[in-house]
């Protein structure tokens, strides 16, 4: 693996790190407003997690690609 590659592996893994960061403060967010009565709000959010878990799972095949 060259210089270039390691670099864009270890940015996208970073990027990955914060967007599961983001993912779990969604979902503990979505859990709250579904608490107090917001299900449909609560049903939005689900859909958003299931498509930053979708692409969560794109990133990481790219980084193991690079990195191989």
């Amino acid at each position: 693996m060259d210089d270039r590659t390691s670099i864009t592996a270890d940015t996208l893994e970073l990027l990955l790190l914060n967007q599961q960061a983001l993912r779990a403060g969604l979902e503990e967010l979505s859990l709250w407003i579904s608490q107090r009565g917001s299900t449909n709000v609560h049903d939005n959010m689900l859909s958003i997690l299931t498509t930053l878990d979708t692409n969560s799972d794109a990133i990481v095949s790219g980084i193991e690609s690079l990195r191989s």
